[in-house]
């Protein structure tokens, strides 16, 4: 029997996700040199605090405070840092040195993505990062490799499962924001400060990635609009509720054409109203799920955890596999495929309809003048609903309009909005949300 060699693999951080993918190289040692034609020794775990408590009992002399060398020894290395310094560094070095690597680092790659990707390109080796968008979901090399004889025309996701499971919570139980946001806490979905999941940033990263991989184009997290969730009240979910809605931070990358026929693609995250009947509607809890239109394919959606850390080591082990083999067999390294020069486009060229909220004074010809306004700025109703209510301590009526626009582009649809303002006969504009599915 031909005695295998032995490929020696360098983890960095040993946190949720860490100490699972270090128990799976120990436990499945075995099976992981069936599948790979290499045995993977784990040649030592890099942390800041060797001494520390942690979830899974790992042999302790594999731990170290000196990265430098471990990385410099290694023909694998694994990134689960996070943050930009010293992984950007520790990784760089570790590509120089001829040794592939896997990270999960979203924040890195959509900050940064380029220069590693140049790096790995130039010492032939691979870098792989399924971990880093949608945790156990395999979407990136579907996109890359599966999809990669179709087009992509459009992608939507909720990638981040803290804002899903507080807006899921809103949504089922009729929570304010802030309670919702602490039994995330309590259940350990969100961090002690969840400023970089409820305030869009999380998402956005993952937006960039995806984006750069369906349109073979760089693009970097500058070039998405990110709006997060703390301005989404009890009072929208109820209303999105009452018109056959649910609202969802979805990370959406698209290829439009302007009237000149040049090609951009929109990269954006917000809060957004999705038909009840629509797929990612159906996505609760703290669970992830891409959903991908493409000319040939037609629509597709990826379902499953999307953090965790079993899950996202599921992930980094089927990276580690890959390029283990690659490894092994020989063959240039696989990082991306960056054909393509399509510019990104500002959020004000995005073709989206809108959801607006309107308290009106309840008098004749509100809605005339409400209807006439929106025709002047080229943007069609689809949905208009109206519900009289009495203040009672004015014992003033005054109307609640919920207007569900045709699809047009962010530019106008912003112009009605400022308009609508203006008017004498409205009291306040009580929210405005972009739909999407309809």
């Amino acid at each position: 029997m031909t005695e295998l060699r032995t490929l020696k693999v360098a983890l960095l951080g040993c946190g949720n996700v860490g100490a699972q993918v270090a128990r799976i190289l120990i436990e499945d040692a075995d099976a992981l040199a069936a599948r790979t034609g290499a045995r993977l020794q784990l040649s030592g775990i890099a942390v800041r605090n060797v001494n520390a408590k942690r979830d899974v009992d790992l042999p302790q002399d594999l731990f170290t405070t000196d990265a430098d060398t471990l990385v410099k020894d290694a023909d694998l290395v694994i990134e689960l840092m996070g943050g930009i310094e010293p992984a950007r560094t520790l990784i760089l070095s570790a590509l120089r040195n001829g040794a592939c690597v896997v990270t999960g680092n979203k924040a890195l790659l959509a900050q940064d993505g380029p220069t590693l990707y140049e790096e790995a390109d130039k010492a032939g080796v691979q870098l792989s990062y399924e971990a880093a968008v949608a945790g156990a979901i395999p979407i990136l090399r579907p996109i890359r490799d599966s999809l990669a004889g179709d087009r992509i025309t459009r992608v939507l996701g909720i990638v981040n499962g803290t804002t899903n499971f507080i807006l899921d919570q809103m949504d089922s139980t009729g929570a304010q924001f802030a309670d919702a946001l602490a039994e995330a806490q309590r259940l350990g979905y969100a961090e002690a400060d969840p400023t970089a999941d409820v305030e869009g940033h999380d998402a956005a990263s993952k937006a960039a990635i995806l984006a750069s991989l369906s349109f073979h184009t760089r693009f970097a997290l500058e070039n998405v609009h990110c709006e997060g969730i703390t301005s989404v009240s009890a009072a929208d979910i109820a209303a999105a509720k009452d018109a056959g809605f649910v609202i969802k931070l979805l990370a959406i990358a698209e290829k439009l054409t302007d009237a000149d026929g040049g090609e951009g693609v929109s990269v954006r995250v917000h809060p957004t109203l999705l038909p009840r009947e629509h797929p990612l509607a159906a996505v609760r809890g703290a669970f992830n799920a891409v959903f991908i239109e493409a000319e040939n394919a037609g629509e597709l959606m990826f379902y499953g955890q999307g953090a965790g850390g079993t899950p996202t080591a599921s992930a980094v082990l089927g990276d580690l596999v890959s390029a283990a083999r690659r490894i092994v067999l020989g063959g240039p390294g696989r990082t991306e495929t960056t054909t393509g020069h399509v510019p990104a486009l500002p959020i004000a060229s995005a073709i989206t309809s809108y959801y607006i909220g309107l308290d009106v004074a309840d008098q004749p010809g509100v809605l005339a003048r409400i209807a006439q306004l929106f025709a002047e700025h080229g943007v069609s109703i689809e949905i208009m609903r109206q519900t009289i209510h009495r203040d009672a301590e004015s014992n003033v009526e005054s109307a609640e309009l919920r207007i569900v626009t045709h699809r047009a582009s962010e530019a106008a649809l912003a112009a009605t909005v400022e308009a609508v303002k203006g008017l004498d006969v409205i009291n306040s504009v009580t929210s405005v949300l972009r739909v999407e599915g309809v």
